[in-house]
């Protein structure tokens, strides 16, 4: 497998509990990213997953996330 590097940027609504989101996304499977909640009501989350291909990747990630705070909107996504 070969590991992919991606960004996943999601705005928020305003009754996230950053500190609750960031245990969760912990358990949810995303261990393998960076978390960043320095601006207010955004999230990002930059990615360095091993897949069979980028697509899978990010695919999978998208899923693991929405498991932990499916009201968010996806913003971008970046490689």
């Amino acid at each position: 497998m070969t590991e992919y590097a991606f960004t996943l940027r999601y705005q928020l609504d305003d009754q996230a509990d950053i500190d609750e989101l960031l245990e969760r996304l912990g358990e949810a499977g995303c261990d393998d990213a960076v978390i960043g909640v320095g601006q207010p009501g955004r999230l990002a989350l930059e990615f360095v997953r091993e897949s069979e291909s980028v697509h899978e990747a990010i695919e999978s990630a998208l899923a693991d996330v929405c498991k932990v705070v499916p009201r968010a909107s996806l913003i971008d996504i970046t490689t």
